[in-house]
């Protein structure tokens, strides 16, 4: 198979999404998990930009890498400044790492308007930079940026400046569709064009996903011949992103049957996914091809009967593949045998027809009636379905809590609670405070049971929706809380229902807890085996 080599941007063009800063601590951690992974290259940052990526660099030398390189990204040097005076090209080479990319314009309205200097300026800037850091012993990149642009205004400039880099010792050169607008076609009939114009030199992709074509538009460089992608996890990017490594990697090598990461860890694709998300704190997109929670998932069911029966028939590949895991929704949509799946997943021995499987159908259909929705919480639903099999037992019980409300809020703290738990025979009385009735309760609830299950302290929630279900009565309206919860490893989403709304978040809460104690609880060797 052709080699790929897998160039990731999420620590550098990523961190460019709104919403995100990473921490020096969450770069090392991203880190880590690219390497394990088996991407080629991690672009980790600008050490000229600011200090945050010096103090990284610094950190960053004594990690012991399997399979990526680290690369410093720069700017070729200043308009008339000589290279070896340029801050932010000495600053790359103070980062240590073993290869550079370095940008530079390759559009000539960007040279004329942009940058204020000649033609003939930009390709010694390029040139100086490149040769520079050749000579100082490192890989280069040389990224072309606004490439395609640059090419559909003035093609023989753009040449020029892959030219200058090359003649310069670059050893990789990537086209960059910065701007997002180019279309696939026009992607191979250029990468194909600049492969055959310098076979001396590895040809690269960066695309952008501002016409959402990022993703097919790397692929199509691929098949014209370019052998480096760079992207980000999930797409994170500036403006609409760039080009998704979580779809490109597993469509090259599942699909089109290129070499990209070592055999086996594909398999880690959605874990790195959940993982980059996590530490980026934002949301991962359920709806993303591959490794989203809702890849695999089934809700019909004439869908969901004929994947039991072959999975190809409604799966484009095995779910483990990358990582990720078939669903089966539990919904009022869905038939016996989709539930009975579900079911047995928890006790194997029941049959389709079984009084325990008629009884939790009726309940499903009575909970549902009520305003609960387990194809968005199915955690809850799999507790649901252990009470009604006696294979529960709660952890703890609530005995009573109080909630009190102050306004206006003091230090963002306007709510405290008073709670009383009991576990086994004995009772825990706890008071604490938040900014608002749920968050105070939460911290309550974990002040009182982490000292007896310390595992509670691994959850953090993140996301809490509330939907109103009979809006015609108003105030009195019944609401349905929808909490998702993660412990860094998994996450999972439990349901309330109740026209308190506090009374609703507090049912989430507890599944959200219970499902986490459970999942520990199963995962132990039986006592007596190591």
């Amino acid at each position: 198979m052709a080699h790929i080599s897998i160039y990731d941007s999420t620590l550098r063009d990523g961190a460019q999404a709104q919403g995100i800063s990473y921490s020096v601590e969450d770069k090392l951690k991203i880190v880590v998990r690219l390497d394990a992974l088996g991407v080629a290259y991690i672009e980790a940052g600008n050490p000229g930009s600011n200090p945050k990526d010096l103090e990284f660099f610094a950190r960053a030398g004594a990690l012991k890498l399997r399979h990526a390189r680290l690369i410093a990204f720069g700017a070729t040097r200043k308009v008339g400044k000589r290279v070896a005076d340029d801050a932010n090209v000495k600053s790359l080479l103070k980062a240590g790492t073993p290869a550079i990319a370095i940008f530079g314009k390759s559009w000539d309205y960007q040279v004329l308007e942009i940058l204020r200097t000649t033609l003939e300026e930009n390709l010694a800037m390029i040139g100086d930079t490149v040769r520079y850091l050749k000579q100082h012993g490192k890989e280069v990149v040389f990224d072309a940026e606004h490439f395609f642009d640059g090419w559909k205004d003035n093609d023989e400039y753009a040449l020029k400046t892959l030219a200058a880099a090359v003649e310069a010792g670059a050893d990789a050169l990537v086209l960059c569709d910065t701007n997002g607008g180019s279309f696939p076609d026009e992607i191979f009939d250029i990468t194909r064009t600049v492969c055959a114009r310098f076979p001396q030199a590895a040809v690269g992709i960066h695309c952008h996903n501002d016409s959402e074509m990022a993703v097919a538009n790397s692929i199509r460089a691929v098949q014209a011949g370019a052998t480096q992608v760079q992207g980000t996890i999930n797409g994170l990017g500036e403006r609409c992103g760039n080009a998704n490594l979580c779809s490109i990697i597993p469509n090259l090598q599942l699909k089109l049957g290129y070499d990209c990461i070592p055999a086996g860890a594909l398999a880690h694709l959605t874990n790195v996914a959940r993982s980059v998300s996590e530490i980026a704190n934002l949301p991962l997109n359920d709806k993303a091809p591959y490794v989203g929670g809702h890849a695999f998932a089934h809700k019909g069911g004439m869908h969901i009967d004929a994947v039991v029966k072959n999975p190809v028939s409604y799966e484009h590949i095995n779910p483990e593949l990358v990582g990720n895991s078939r669903r089966v929704l539990m919904s009022e949509v869905a038939g016996r045998s989709t539930l009975l799946a579900r079911i047995n997943a928890i006790d194997p021995t029941l049959a389709k027809d079984s009084p325990e499987t008629k009884k939790i159908i009726d309940k499903l259909k009575e909970l549902e009636h009520e305003g609960y929705q387990f194809e968005a919480a199915e955690s809850s639903f799999d507790l649901v379905v252990r009470k009604l099999l006696g294979r529960y037992t709660p952890f703890f019980e609530l005995v009573e809590f109080k909630v009190i409300t102050n306004e206006p809020a003091v230090n963002e703290v306007n709510s405290s609670v008073i709670i009383k738990v009991r576990v086994g025979d004995q009772e825990v009385l706890t008071v604490a405070e938040g900014d608002g009735p749920v968050n105070a309760l939460d911290r309550a609830a974990r002040k009182a049971l982490e000292r007896l299950y310390p595992a509670i302290g691994e959850i953090r929630l993140t996301d809490y929706k509330v939907r109103v279900l009979d809006s015609d009565k108003a105030s009195a309206a019944k609401v349905r809380v929808l909490i998702e919860s993660t412990d860094g490893h998994d996450s999972w989403t439990t349901i309330g229902v109740s026209t308190d709304i506090i009374n609703a978040s507090w049912q989430a809460l507890v599944d959200a807890m219970e499902v986490k104690l459970i999942r520990d609880q199963e995962s132990q060797p039986p006592a007596g085996t190591s």
